[in-house]
């Protein structure tokens, strides 16, 4: 059968990585030409098919980055090897990443995480290209920096029993909050001019993206060696998102929630509708510069999901209703006093309930 990632054209691949992953181009543009090496057969010889250094504030994508990939080489977003670097801060427990070697305590107890099998089972029948993720690589102990270093300058890892594992069919991505705080404080000055241009002209363009770029990069020289610097491909920043981005970003989130209602409740299926004015609601709510489309997500848990949860466990959505024609409707309504929406059962003349919450806050989308 062939690959996947040999057989789908660059634009294509485009397409469905930008359908995935909303308001960063930059990031698609630098990450699809090496998995086009890699289909192509040109990634160099004894490295990694690429290496990626994602920066940026949070909530931003970076770790979305790398599921959207997954999901478009291997038709599943959770088909990666992710490295939570925020449980290997210590010395001692970098040894779990390669087992202890013969002789020693636990040797046979201790499964090593980085190893030939466990990189297979990130493949697919599609695509032999693995997607390994190290999450917040600034959080990681030195010994694991170190040990990373000969994974990006040879793509080989010697584990503890000497079995040898090859990182050459792999895109190895680090994320990390390097320089976040500063982004933050350039997107949203606290004090002074700086604090008034910012309300005053939220986006602030290209200029702004390229004091993003510098205070990244800034961070990463200061935390870690040249050496290491060196061996990665792409060092990306991303861009906060904008009111656009969010706007699909919400699009996204409400067809996802209702393929989510499809595929989880069964008989209890029904239809959520959510019309313009209760977007723009869920929007001024949920637009943040600080936590990006993180806090956006948040306002959909708690003014649609929740309360939706709340009419499933009551029993207010009939078992069978999306058989019947036309099926039931969930509709999230703007109250009157438009500081609340009103979940209302349109396929039942009961008494729709109201989720209440307190005075809106300031919108922060022009």
């Amino acid at each position: 059968m062939r690959s996947q990632s040999r057989s789908i054209r660059t634009s294509d691949m485009a397409l469905a990585l930008s359908r995935r992953l909303v308001g960063q181009p930059a990031v698609i543009a630098a990450v699809v030409p090496f998995v086009d090496m890699y289909r192509a057969r040109l990634t160099p010889e004894g490295q990694p098919a690429g290496v990626f250094l994602l920066l940026g504030p949070t909530g931003t994508g970076k770790t979305k980055t790398v599921e959207a990939l997954a999901d478009v080489l291997h038709g599943n977003p959770k088909k990666l090897l992710k490295v939570d670097c925020g449980e290997y801060q210590m010395e001692h427990e970098v040894a779990k990443l390669l087992g202890a070697p013969p002789g020693y305590l636990g040797h046979r107890e201790t499964q090593p995480l980085l190893t030939q099998q466990k990189l297979s089972a990130a493949t697919s029948e599609s695509c032999d290209l693995a997607i390994v993720l190290f999450d917040e690589i600034e959080k990681a102990a030195p010994s694991l920096v170190r040990l990373l270093l000969g994974v990006l300058d040879k793509g080989t890892l010697r584990l503890g029993d000497s079995t040898l594992v090859n990182f050459e069919k792999t895109m190895i991505f680090l994320t990390s909050n390097l320089g976040a705080r500063d982004m933050s404080h350039e997107l949203r000055p606290e004090f002074g001019f700086e604090s008034l241009a910012a309300r005053l002209a939220p986006r602030a363009g290209a200029k702004q993206d390229g004091k993003l770029d510098r205070i990244g990069m800034a961070a990463v020289r200061k935390n870690f060696s040249p050496e290491f610097i060196n061996r990665i491909d792409a060092v990306v920043t991303y861009q906060r998102l904008d009111s656009a981005a969010l706007k699909a970003i919400l699009n996204q989130q409400i067809e996802d929630l209702q393929a989510h209602i499809d595929r989880r409740l069964g008989e209890q299926a029904f239809r959520i509708e959510v019309p313009v004015r209760s977007r723009k609601f869920l929007l001024e709510r949920g637009a943040s510069a600080e936590y990006g489309a993180r806090e956006l997500k948040r306002t959909v848990q708690r003014y649609l999901i929740q309360p939706l949860a709340v009419m499933v466990a009551g029993g207010e959505i009939q078992p069978g209703a999306h058989k019947r024609a036309g099926g039931a409707i969930v509709r999230a309504e703007l109250g009157a006093c438009k500081r609340k929406l009103v979940l209302r059962n349109l396929g039942q003349r009961a008494r729709a309930p109201a989720w209440e919450e307190g005075p809106a806050e300031e919108s922060l989308i022009n």
